[in-house]
């Protein structure tokens, strides 16, 4: 009798053991951590904490991930460098100027959107049109000339 009583005993021992290993932490993967998106050749995961982005794939050995380059970093990189340069060019041109140092206090221009900029174009004036047309008559008049001589030379089989 003592089984019969036990059985149920055990039931709830047990559904608490589960109870309480829901209650732990999840693993990461699980905490919504990491985002998955399906691609061609495996999936890419976003670290939600991190923002690092790695592309992962199963290469026959098994699945790996590796960390996607992340283009701003390198930008920012780039400009970094970009502007220590241009201040040691500055300073180096100051020293030979004699002049104060390089930088200004003004704020650089405001970039334009293509639809504020407006390219004009001239238009030409009466005499380069005719000089135009003069040198394209020129031109035309030789090209007839060069087919009347070829159809002369040749006896009109041209």
């Amino acid at each position: 009798m003592r089984t019969t009583h036990s059985a149920p005993l055990l039931c709830a021992i047990s559904l608490l053991g589960i109870n309480g290993a829901a209650a732990q932490s999840p693993p990461d993967s699980e905490n919504g951590r990491y985002t998955l998106s399906a691609v061609k050749d495996g999936v890419v995961r976003l670290d939600t904490r991190t923002g690092i982005v790695s592309n992962c794939s199963d290469k026959g050995n098994g699945w790996a991930c590796y960390v996607v380059p992340d283009e701003r970093a390198a930008l920012d990189a780039e400009i970094g460098r970009l502007q220590k340069e241009n201040e040691v060019l500055k300073a180096q041109l100051a020293a030979r100027n004699g002049a104060a140092s390089g930088k200004s206090g003004d704020a650089l221009p405001k970039p334009q959107r293509d639809s504020e900029r407006k390219i004009e174009i001239p238009l030409p004036s009466d005499r380069d049109m005719d000089r135009m047309m003069s040198s394209i008559e020129k031109a035309w008049r030789r090209l007839v000339e060069m087919a009347g001589r070829l159809q002369r030379d040749y006896g009109g089989r041209i």
